[in-house]
């Protein structure tokens, strides 16, 4: 490998933790931020090897705290900055992710999940952080999240969630898991011609910072950088179009609440992907994401052996939450089962959508920690039929 090289294009045999430190790489991030942290240290681990070979910068840092503010400043410099952790590391992100959200800071947090609360087991993984990222900060306000299922997908949507963060000048969480990040399987990278990289609108000179919109647009304003001779007024506190500090108006406070949700929301179908397979044919759908995914493909293919009619519903994107994509699939069905490596983040949410069209059930793992049994899973499916 020579120094510079960014895109290490063909075939590799590796884990999903080498595959998204390649993806980052391959998305044009130059500065990255971060604590070890156990399911997601092989991600700072490669990164810490490969950034200076490319002229980036990775920082380790004392905290999970500093590095996502590190991350956050990088971003405000013009990097394409990326911070890495788990579960216990996202909890003490929260306030700087609702920061991140407030000024509109492009950023992807990479979350290797882990089984919880607290410390729990730092080597399981578990689906444990999905409602966290997208409510953890307080107030009111809309991120981006992607759940792969497989190293391939930790290359590929790791490049997503770059071109996410930096169209839409929003954090955006990569929701892996233990599973999928320490998981080996053949990864095939693009030549890089190949790979389509979003570019940051950047904010263009102005005689002074009231002639120009820095925020709140749900179009996404140009964001100002700072180091390219721009004047920004840039808090956390409430703020108009211009960034300036205002507390009293209450027109300013509404916008300064909806226009960042309104830039996610209206440009949902720009955002959100499902995977829906056999629904139209089924009795039953399985809805997913992330790493239990595969038990539900593989369980809807025996299923079809035993003679039962079961289709399923992936979500890529958990956040913004695919409602209209549930609701569709639930008016083709007479029952949805919900599956997660959890207890259940994401059924209350699935089932406001579809109880009014079929009947909702969530089949939870049979040991917190392990994937599905395929086979469990069909007979799960026979017991509620019956």
């Amino acid at each position: 490998m020579n120094k510079g090289t960014r895109v290490l294009s063909g075939t590799h045999f590796e884990m999903g933790n080498w595959a998204c430190s390649e993806g980052a790489l391959a998305s044009g991030c130059n500065y990255v931020a971060g604590y070890p942290i156990t399911p997601a240290s092989e991600v700072a681990n490669r990164l810490a090897l490969r950034m200076p070979q490319v002229d980036g910068t990775f920082l380790q840092t004392e905290d999970e705290i500093s590095a996502v503010c590190s991350a956050i400043g990088a971003s405000w410099s013009g990097c394409k900055a990326m911070t890495v952790t788990s579960g216990p590391g996202i909890s003490l992100m929260q306030e700087n992710i609702g920061f991140a959200v407030a000024t509109e800071t492009p950023l992807v947090i990479i979350d290797v999940q882990r089984l919880g609360p607290s410390t729990g087991v730092p080597s399981v993984g578990l689906s444990g952080d999905i409602v966290q990222v997208a409510r953890g900060s307080h107030g009111d306000y809309q991120i981006i999240a992607l759940c792969p299922e497989s190293p391939q997908e930790m290359f590929d949507f790791t490049i997503k969630c770059f071109n996410l963060a930096e169209k839409f000048r929003v954090p955006v969480f990569l929701m892996a898991d233990g599973f999928i990040g320490h998981m080996r399987e053949q990864i095939e990278i693009p030549a890089t011609e190949q790979i389509r990289l979003e570019q940051r609108k950047i904010a263009e000179p102005a005689d002074s910072v009231l002639m120009r919109q820095d925020f709140l647009d749900p179009e996404v304003a140009p964001m100002p950088v700072f180091g390219r001779g721009l004047k920004a007024n840039v808090t956390s506190s409430c703020h108009d179009e211009h960034g300036m500090r205002n507390l009293s108006d209450p027109q300013v406070m509404h916008r300064y609440v909806t226009k960042p949700i309104e830039k996610i929301i209206q440009h949902r179908d720009q955002i959100i992907e499902v995977e829906e397979d056999g629904c139209d044919r089924a009795q039953t759908a399985l809805v997913t994401y992330g790493s239990v995914s595969r038990a539900a493909r593989s369980a809807a293919q025996l299923g079809k052996k035993e003679g039962l009619q079961i289709g399923t519903l992936r979500l890529l994107t958990c956040w913004p939450f695919p409602d209209e994509e549930v609701r569709r699939v639930a008016e083709k069905v007479d029952s949805i089962l919900v599956l997660e490596n959890n207890t259940g983040q994401l059924y209350p949410y699935i089932k406001a959508e579809a109880a009014s069209r079929c009947k909702v059930d969530f089949m939870p793992p049979e040991i917190l920690g392990q994937i599905h049994d395929p086979e469990h899973i069909v007979q799960y499916i026979k017991e509620l039929q019956a």
